[in-house]
Order: structure tokens, then C-alpha cells, then sequence
């Protein structure tokens, strides 16, 4: 029996091992040097990146003062700099049932996957500690992949990433359909990572943000302690209904099942609009919060996609 299952656990880890050797010539080499530069952590101490100037006060090291600005402004000034210190990072992975969504091998969850290895890899590699959070796996169960740093843990988060996959496959074969009840809880997924998080760090969540619950209270109690960023993966049939006559459409999440003419004008417009609405609110709900917002598409190049995440986010704090 041993012999037998030793192959069958081995086998989502070579499938990661290639993925994530693909990733590293086609993306990681692309995105290196660009991404640790985008965000640098908030704290003050004796780092060489200039943050600014203060006061000085009893007890600061009189080795920073400024002596050129002390003497125009006949007080003494203390140079402060950005201090140079591991950033902790947690990676919220959306695992839903509506992440599934998107044509094969290009689900939203393949790029979820993809995204996960390339952050973990690129952050890890500099030094950097890295954890997941697994949120909604089959079953209702959140899985987590404490920090660490490195290859092997990259591939460590990736191999976790294909065993919710294939749980999910099996229980959808079992019980046809996998996993029923209500939409993602969209706030239970920010206070776990909450729960998580003790001390300061940057959290980037990566979500198709298709759910529900008063998540935007649960973000903005989240950001006065740590940065977030958001990545928003998505497909096209999230907005669009394609022209196919008469259909059964099912809710990847309920699993609630309904006739529909997709052809008809009126009800297409429906759907754009709620399409539209939903983002709408999901837009303004991360601009109170102050968190920025990534969209991501599942059929987008990876490398170009987050090399203008890491451009934009430098535009925000230029």
C-alpha cells in the first residue's frame, strides 16, 4: 500500500516543479529587482534609503544630523531613512468554488496558482518570510502554509494550491458538484489572515472578490496595521453571458441551476449591468479603504500583468 501511495504523493509536487521551473524562465527573470523595489517596508531605522527629516531630540544618534539643513534652519535636523528588515508577507488564496470559472487549464485557479508561485518565489528569494492562507478549500476548511523563504517553500505553497484542486475534483465526482451553501465570505477571509498576521505585514489578497459579508469593515480594520494590496482575477464569462441559446447555468457556489435564453438582448443587459454594478461597489469599497485594486485576466501575460501592478503601485506613492 505504501509503495503504491509514495508515487500518487509524489505526483503534485513534480507537477509543481515544472510549473514553477516554467515560470521561473518566462516570468520570475522578467519581474526580478522589480517587485522588491515596489514595496519597501514603513518602518524608520538606520536603513541607506532616505525617508526624510525631523527634530532632533535627546537621546537621537548625533551621527545623523543633517548639518546643512541645521544650519539654515538654525535647529539641529536628524535624517531619517527607511530601515532595512525582512518584510513579512501573507498570500490570501482565494479557493472557491467560483474561482473554478475560466476555459481549461486557464481557470481563474490556474492563475491563482501561477500567481502564488511567482510571489512566493520572487519575495522569498530576496529574503523575505512568505505564508498562505488557503481560504474556503472543499469542505469549508481554511489551510495554512506558515512563513518561510526560499525555493523549496515557493514549491511548498504550490503543492498545497493542487491538493485543494484535486480534493475539489473528487468531491465534485462523489457527490456531483463538490461543495454547496452559500456564496464566499468574503469578510471571514480578511479576518482570517487577520487572525494570522502578528505583526506588521504586506498581505496581498487574491480574489475574484465574487461573495458576500460586510467585507469592507473587515479590510478597513485590517490597514491601519499592514499594507494590502489586492489582486482581482477574472474572466470573461464573469461579465459576459455568451450567445448560446437556451442554456441550464448553475451558481459554481450554491450550485442553484436555472433555464435561461441567452440570447435574449434584455436579459444579456441585465447581466452586464449587474456585472457592472458589482464592480462598482467593489472599486469604491477598496478606495475607502485605500487599498489598491489589480485587475488581473485570466487571459493576460503574468509577467506584464504584474510588472504594471508594480508600476502602478509606484505611481500611487510618487
Amino acid at each position: 500500500m505504501s509503495n503504491l501511495a509514495a508515487p500518487a504523493a509524489r505526483a503534485p509536487r513534480a507537477a509543481q516543479e515544472r510549473l514553477l521551473f516554467r515560470l521561473e524562465w518566462r516570468v520570475v527573470r522578467r519581474l526580478d529587482g522589480r517587485l522588491a523595489g515596489g514595496y519597501r517596508t514603513a518602518h524608520r531605522g538606520t536603513g541607506t534609503d532616505f525617508a526624510g527629516l525631523r527634530e532632533y531630540a535627546e537621546g537621537d544618534d548625533a551621527r545623523h544630523i543633517d548639518w546643512n539643513v541645521t544650519a539654515r534652519l538654525n535647529e539641529p535636523q536628524l535624517r531619517l531613512f527607511n530601515e532595512d528588515r525582512e518584510l513579512m508577507v501573507w498570500l490570501v488564496l482565494d479557493r472557491s468554488a467560483s474561482m473554478t470559472v475560466g476555459a481549461p487549464g486557464r481557470g481563474k485557479h490556474d492563475v491563482v496558482s501561477e500567481l502564488a508561485l511567482v510571489l512566493a518565489r520572487l519575495f522569498g528569494r530576496g529574503g523575505n518570510r512568505v505564508g498562505a492562507l488557503l481560504y474556503d478549500v472543499p469542505g469549508g476548511q481554511v489551510r495554512t502554509v506558515p512563513p518561510g523563504t526560499g525555493r523549496r517553500h515557493a514549491l511548498r505553497i504550490g503543492v498545497e494550491l493542487a491538493r485543494t484542486e484535486r480534493a475539489r475534483t473528487k468531491l465534485a465526482r462523489t457527490n456531483g458538484g463538490g461543495r454547496r451553501g452559500g456564496t464566499t465570505d468574503l469578510a471571514a477571509m480578511l479576518d482570517a489572515v487577520a487572525k494570522l498576521a502578528r505583526r506588521r505585514a504586506l498581505i496581498v489578497v487574491i480574489s475574484d472578490f465574487i461573495g458576500d459579508g460586510d467585507w469592507e469593515r473587515s479590510l478597513l480594520r485590517l490597514v491601519p496595521r499592514h499594507e494590502v494590496v489586492a489582486l482581482r482575477v477574472i474572466d470573461t464569462a464573469d461579465d459576459e453571458l455568451p450567445d448560446a441559446g437556451l442554456v441550464v447555468v448553475e451558481d459554481a457556489e450554491t450550485g442553484e441551476q436555472l433555464v435561461i435564453d441567452s440570447g435574449d438582448p434584455l436579459l444579456r443587459a441585465r447581466v452586464r449591468a449587474g456585472a457592472e454594478e458589482r464592480d462598482a461597489r467593489l472599486a469604491a469599497g477598496m478606495r475607502r479603504a485605500a487599498v489598491p485594486l489589480h485587475r488581473i485576466d485570466t487571459s493576460a501575460d503574468l509577467a506584464t500583468a504584474l510588472i504594471e501592478v508594480v508600476a502602478s503601485t509606484r505611481r500611487r506613492r510618487a
